[in-house]
């Protein structure tokens, strides 16, 4: 895991009926520290999305180098754009946005041939992979479910995918989805239903005896 950011040089804020803990900055009080001239702000706003950020890129795009080139522009590309972000939505809804679309450019980019996916390895702490990757003794058997689920992803149009990527991996409800999206409540909710029937037959296979 990444080591902890160091304290901003301002006084500290403590979470109501909890004398003497630190409350977590929010994100709008981590941008406003930034515009304020407070570097690291920005660093720990990245480094608190980049494991969720990886994990959707690639969940949309099967390789780990992909994913993380689709971090590494995605993050880029938000910083060099942050003023575009207006605080219509959340923080993290914009970023997944932006990384979203950064890991479509890579996918087109890089034209692939489809393949059955690698399953992700454990990174180590100077990567953008996710921190909690499974034990060392998960087997065999929990490795080829995970490229089997992977596998059947890549089988999904596009628009199901990342509807239903943005929406499992990337924790977002449907209400952020369909802005992140830019579509209706009702679009999402019909693209997950076709999305998890579409899975549940590609996946079919891995229950049967």
């Amino acid at each position: 895991m990444p080591p902890p950011a160091p304290q901003p040089s301002v006084p500290t804020t403590h979470c109501a009926g909890h004398s003497g803990t630190p409350s977590v900055p929010t994100d709008a009080a981590l941008l406003a520290r930034h515009a304020a001239g407070d570097a690291a702000a920005l660093d720990e706003l990245f480094r608190r999305y980049r494991s969720l950020a990886y994990r959707v890129a690639y969940r949309l795009l099967g390789r780990e180098a992909d994913a993380l080139d689709a971090v590494q522009d995605g993050f880029v590309n938000a910083l060099t754009h942050l003023d575009r972000f207006g605080g219509r939505s959340s923080f993290k809804t914009w970023l997944l946005r932006v990384v979203c679309n950064a890991a479509l450019d890579v996918g087109r980019q890089r034209k692939r041939n489809e393949r059955v996916p690698q399953a992700p390895p454990n990174p180590g702490p100077e990567h953008f992979g996710p921190d909690d990757g499974p034990p060392a003794d998960a087997g065999l058997e929990r490795a080829d479910l995970r490229r089997n689920i992977d596998a059947a992803l890549a089988k999904l149009p596009d628009a199901q995918r990342q509807t239903f990527v943005l929406h499992v991996e990337g924790e977002l409800t449907y209400r952020e989805v369909a802005e992140t999206l830019g579509i209706s409540i009702g679009t999402v909710m019909s693209r997950l239903f076709y999305a998890r029937q579409k899975l549940k037959e590609l996946l079919a296979h891995c229950h049967q005896p």
